[in-house]
């Protein structure tokens, strides 16, 4: 427990003076964000801020958990490592994204496929190496499992270790890209994932404390490492609070692909080191919604062009578009919402979602099925 709050109380720390930092040095190297042209006009006001903090928190959340290891003479886990890797790995992709954008004074960084060859070497590697039987504990528990999880494995949902893999490629790719998504106001992104890091960082505390190599019966968790996932859960809420100061509204700095990449992984990664997959869609659920809202707009758009049936029998133009504008933050703002109303209502329904989340959890484990 002293390791999770040396983690958390350090991450906090560092972010909170190293983005005042960043914000200097990036400034003056004239790394500022690019802004698209069709999203809202008071957007344009923004334009120069610096971006690439997600950099700060992943530094900070480094430094924060090997510090707290050392501080408690611990060693680091393989889950914890795996997590990081995760975490840095889908970081780094970002910052390329990034770094092209500030180099070419353009809205748009990586190309879609390079973007998504990217995440996918990364994802790829984590769950190979997730999967390693090399990397089993004395109980013979993978970092990650081949079954399909809820707030638990199912037992009957078992896969191939090649369809896993895919399926975790799946839930990292879809989850960073949707926290990449959500990152479109001032301390949204950031606000949510202080609310989802911290409620995985109570479930991994949980199943600590009711693990199955401590505590038998049908209600024991077998999962690999928990508390030292709390660890980096707490460090990456703790970063998360830090840089929040500077970038709550008016935002005197980005994260950017680097943080929005690097955060939407490692909450991808916790899912499937918990074996808490599903339960991923009700904690995240805002970031369901986000994106789900891009897809419909995308979707009905380019079928009402397509298709003549579909705009006679849903009565639309060619080129219907659901929201006024995609991702759902900004319809709001369309539609005459001050950003700060949009992200604080964003936050509570974030909160219900965690609240619901952790509900689900815990009600299970109180039924003892």
């Amino acid at each position: 427990m002293r390791a999770i709050l040396f983690g958390g109380g350090l991450a906090l720390l560092i972010s909170l003076l190293g983005t005042r930092v960043a914000i200097t040095w990036f400034t003056r190297l004239g790394y500022g964000q690019e802004i698209r042209d069709d999203g809202p006009t008071s957007h344009h006001t923004k334009r120069g801020t610096p971006t690439m903090g997600g950099l700060v928190i992943i530094v900070s959340v480094v430094v924060a958990y090997f510090s707290a290891k050392v501080i408690t003479q611990s060693e680091p886990s393989a889950s914890a490592l795996l997590l990081l890797f995760l975490f840095v790995g889908l970081g780094m992709v970002g910052f390329l994204d990034d770094f092209i954008k500030i180099s070419r004074q353009r809205s748009l960084g990586l190309r879609s496929r390079a973007k998504v060859i990217g995440q996918t070497v990364v994802a790829l590697a984590f769950g190979a190496m997730a999967l390693w039987q090399e990397l089993a504990d004395d109980r013979g528990n993978t970092p990650a499992s081949t079954h399909i999880s809820f707030l638990r494995d199912i037992q009957w949902l078992a896969l191939p270790t090649v369809v896993a893999v895919v399926l975790f490629w799946v839930i990292i790719t879809g989850t960073s890209n949707a926290m990449n998504l959500s990152d479109g106001l001032d301390g949204l992104a950031t606000g949510a994932s202080i609310l989802v890091f911290g409620a995985y960082t109570l479930v991994n505390i949980w199943q600590n404390n009711q693990s199955c190599a401590t505590a038998g019966g049908p209600t024991c968790y077998e999962v690999r490492d928990p508390l030292d996932l709390a660890v980096v859960a707490a460090a990456i809420t703790g970063a998360c609070f830090g840089f929040l100061w500077w970038n709550a509204s008016p935002a005197a700095i980005f994260m950017g692909d680097t943080g929005s990449l690097a955060l939407g992984g490692a909450l991808a990664g916790l899912a499937i080191l918990t074996r808490t997959e599903l339960l991923l869609l009700i904690i995240g659920g805002l970031f369901v919604v986000v994106t789900l809202s891009v897809m419909v707009q995308v979707s009905v758009f380019k079928v009402s062009r397509a298709s003549g049936l579909f705009r006679k029998v849903f009565r639309v133009q060619a080129g219907h578009r659901v929201f006024r504008i995609a991702p759902l933050h900004h319809h709001f703002e369309m539609l005459g919402w001050e950003q700060v109303t949009v992200v604080i209502r964003f936050w509570i329904i974030t909160g219900l979602c965690v609240a619901a989340g952790l509900g689900v959890f815990y009600a299970q484990w109180v039924a003892g099925s």
